[in-house]
């Protein structure tokens, strides 16, 4: 991965980098949900040094110890407790601020969620536009010859069929359908 290039933000690299990623990913997804502690053999997530107790943490490094000069000379401020204890609040902010993310994670999926339901009701639309197209030039070209052929006035039987309990619509280009011309299927 030529991690140069892409902190250098072009995109034409970027992209190259995410097409090379995602077919990755789909060469080697095999569809099921990633399961962490499974992935590990069931051993469970390490909590630090604390709990191994065969590590040893490294010395640190020595310093050789200078005697201090006059000029530098540092005293340490006593802190008194109460003090220490108001320093204690960072972590409920932090705690806060986790959960917030978890919030604009679920808000972030359902917004990906609502973008995609979206495309595939533009896409349906297209399709019932076509599709309706289609049946209008039928339906103008049997009119034309409605009374000299016997199937295309069963085709415009059948255009102008309605489901049960579906009402149709009163006015079609301008022509009034009365109830007694209706047919019921």
């Amino acid at each position: 991965i030529p991690v140069d290039k892409l902190i250098k933000g072009r995109f034409q690299d970027n992209f190259e980098f995410l097409q090379w990623f995602k077919k990755l990913f789909d060469a080697n997804y095999d569809g099921r949900e990633y399961d962490a502690y499974e992935a590990r053999g069931g051993i469970p997530l390490g909590s630090g040094f604390q709990d191994n107790p065969g590590f040893q943490a490294p010395p640190p490094p020595r310093v050789p110890v200078k005697a201090p000069s006059a000029s530098r000379i540092i005293q340490k401020q006593q802190v008194p407790k109460a003090q220490q204890q108001q320093n204690r609040v960072a972590p409920t902010v932090r705690q806060t601020q986790a959960m917030r993310g978890g919030d604009a994670g679920k808000i972030e999926e359902l917004t990906a969620k609502m973008m995609e339901m979206n495309v595939t009701v533009e896409g349906l639309e297209k399709e019932r536009d076509f599709y309706f197209g289609k049946l209008r030039a039928i339906e103008v070209l049997c009119q034309e010859q409605e009374g000299e052929n016997t199937v295309l006035t069963k085709i415009l039987d059948i255009l102008y069929a309605t489901e049960d309990g579906f009402a149709p619509p009163e006015e079609l280009d301008g022509l009034v359908q009365h109830e007694d011309e209706e047919e019921a299927y």
